[in-house]
């Protein structure tokens, strides 16, 4: 086994030596500062994830797909999963804190003779995730704006390309955000409060203005289908996109582990955070909107359902627009977290030469201190796949099943390689679940498989070129496009190799 460089007593080190210390021995040099701090890097995880602001974006899919039971028992079932998901994550990141997260967990966990195959895929899946994040993102801001003018102005009829623009604009602009990393942090806690102060405006104004009330049966019992599938339950499966979204995501403030002091501990606490605030806060909304729920067939049809939600309960225009200008606010604020989030994964995947060209996204700019070629690199291509929504009406549901699926398959290539040397061959970090811990993989992969799956699905029956779920199509490109790369430059230059250490914090015993 590779002897270790002698480490100095703890007590003679800084917080910030130790965590340099920790990421030199994984065999990487400190590029960023470490500025976020637990509460910084909580707020990027929640800004990104943000359960209750993804149910307003997409409520359209969960009212039509099963109604307020689809949404209330649906984010209960999506809570108890993601506490497996985040468990999992949670575990990895406290024992192996790498801002590379699945790619490196993977590469290090493997069986040598595949370590680089699994980081390679693991790597790619992960960055496409957060690709398609950004994009879902960006469309569900940009119907919001749009519907905001429908509704100033009676006269106005929205085409596609209208809808388009918007994507662009709000995907430039914040964009910016992410230019400059000392600010970091400090966007990442008021973007925290923004998201934290909306809900609690909208979750009391609502029901507050409302004239009449639904009863509790409604709320609590109402199944709707209005997809065209004949079985209830397929709807209900297709229609669990909509709260799953609220919990996609879920590794982003892994990414940020070289950027936090201490991450072994402090990263495992963000990304728990992350799930038990978004149950909290997005279960609470759904209550609250399905009692105000007043006109359900307006809803189901409007461009953006929230702010016709809105308008029902409050009776007034500008009154809407408000609260609407809070609910794209905080999405914002969501698009600046998944642009922070696909930095660091394509900046931590290129200087692991995963990427073609990766010499250029795996530079940090020395006095923005962020991956700022990376950075432009993903939002390039998030202008890009905004392209897809002129193709076909259908790209939202696809973009948004891609950015939760694409994810969990991410997190799954680690947790099988963990499953398969032994939980008992890896030394925990602070954050460990024991026997628990085979819970929490277990949900993970079989969850991962069912959305692969179920995922697939079209949204609406009969399925025609309009409202076919083309996910499948873009799997198929991502694999052909990440298998050529492989074949003609990748199984040449991916740095696959896998470190045996012994630093007191995580052992891997090579096989």
């Amino acid at each position: 086994m590779k002897q270790s460089p002698k480490v100095e007593s703890k007590a003679s080190m800084s917080v910030g030596d130790a965590d340099a210390r920790k990421l030199q021995e994984m065999g990487y040099a400190q590029e960023m500062g470490r500025k976020f701090s637990v509460w910084s890097v909580l707020g990027v995880g929640f800004s990104l994830t943000n359960s209750w602001w993804a149910v307003s974006a997409a409520m359209i899919t969960g009212i039509n797909s099963g109604g307020p039971v689809l949404l209330i028992y649906g984010t209960i079932l999506l809570f108890i999963i993601s506490l497996g998901v985040a468990g999992s994550l949670s575990e990895l990141v406290s024992a192996l804190p790498n801002a590379a997260g699945q790619s490196f967990w993977a590469r290090e966990l493997a069986p040598k003779k595949y370590a680089a195959a699994a980081s390679y895929l693991a790597g790619w899946f992960a960055w496409a995730g957060s690709l398609f994040a950004c994009a879902s993102v960006s469309l569900s801001v940009a119907y919001a704006l749009v519907a905001c003018y429908s509704l100033s102005h009676p006269d106005y009829v929205y085409t596609v390309y209208h809808v388009f623009a918007a994507y662009q604009c709000v995907n430039v602009f914040s964009a910016i955000f992410n230019c400059y990393g000392k600010l970091l942090p400090q966007i990442a806690t008021v973007s925290l409060y923004t998201t934290l102060v909306s809900f609690i405006i909208v979750l009391i104004t609502v029901p507050a203005k409302a004239p009449t009330h639904r009863d509790a049966r409604f709320v609590f019992e109402t199944l709707m289908n209005n997809t065209g599938w004949s079985t209830n339950g397929i709807a209900f499966i297709v229609g669990l996109i909509n709260t799953n979204w609220g919990f996609s995501c879920l590794d982003t403030a892994v990414h940020l582990a070289e950027e936090v002091p201490q991450p072994e501990r402090n990263i495992p606490i963000a990304i728990m955070g992350t799930v038990i605030i978004g149950f909290v806060t997005s279960f609470a909304f759904i209550i609250s909107m399905m009692f105000s729920l007043l006109n359900f067939d307006a809803v189901s049809v409007s461009l953006a359902p929230i702010l016709e939600l809105f308008y029902d309960a409050l009776g007034n225009k500008a009154g809407a627009i408000v609260l609407e200008s809070l609910v794209i606010a905080t999405g914002i604020g969501c698009q600046i977290a998944c642009h922070t989030w696909q930095s660091r994964l394509c900046w931590s995947f290129s200087r692991d030469r995963g990427l073609p060209f990766h010499r250029l996204w795996a530079q940090i700019h020395p006095t923005l201190d962020v991956p700022l070629y990376a950075h432009a690199l993903g939002c390039f291509l998030n202008a890009v796949l905004g392209c897809l929504y002129l193709a076909s009406y259908s790209a939202i549901n696809s973009i948004i099943t891609g950015c939760i699926v694409l994810p969990y398959v991410s997190y799954a290539i680690p947790v099988i390689c963990l499953l398969v040397r032994g939980r008992d061959k890896i030394r925990p970090g602070p954050f460990w679940l024991g026997k628990y811990g085979y819970i929490a993989n277990f949900v993970l992969l079989g969850w991962t498989l069912f959305t692969v799956v179920m995922y697939s699905l079209p949204a609406y029956m009969p399925a025609e070129a309009d409202s076919m779920n083309y996910v499948s199509a873009c799997y198929g490109i991502l694999v052909l496009v990440f298998s050529v790369d492989w074949f003609v430059r990748g199984r040449k230059e991916y740095r696959g190799q896998t470190l045996e250490h012994d630093d007191g914090l995580h052992t891997i015993v090579g096989l």
